[in-house]
């Protein structure tokens, strides 16, 4: 189990309930589970991506703790997020949009 932090921007209101009830929102649009296992984390991202197929609005951006990823942090997107990031050297650069 590890810590899962979402952040929203520009998303309908049925995510931010569906998230509530999940996981603790401690600031507006960013929720966090201290101890979200890779089932619950797995099954909670096929529901906002299935809903941001239906819907394309706004951004989801999703990040847990994984040894086995770029710099320990696995990350997982939908929409157009403000900032890129971008693997250079085995860790994560963010090139800001333009």
């Amino acid at each position: 189990m590890a810590l899962v932090m979402i952040v929203t921007r520009d998303v309908a209101d049925r995510y931010r309930g569906f998230l509530a009830s999940i996981m603790l929102e401690v600031a507006p649009a960013v929720y966090v589970s201290p101890r979200m296992n890779p089932g619950v984390r797995s099954r909670t991202w096929d529901v906002l991506s299935s809903w941001h197929s239906e819907e394309p609005r706004g951004s989801i951006t999703m990040v847990w703790r994984d040894v086995n990823e770029t710099g320990g942090v696995g990350i997982e997107s939908l929409g157009e997020p403000p900032r890129q990031l971008i693997e250079v050297d085995g860790t994560w650069l963010v090139k800001k949009m333009l």
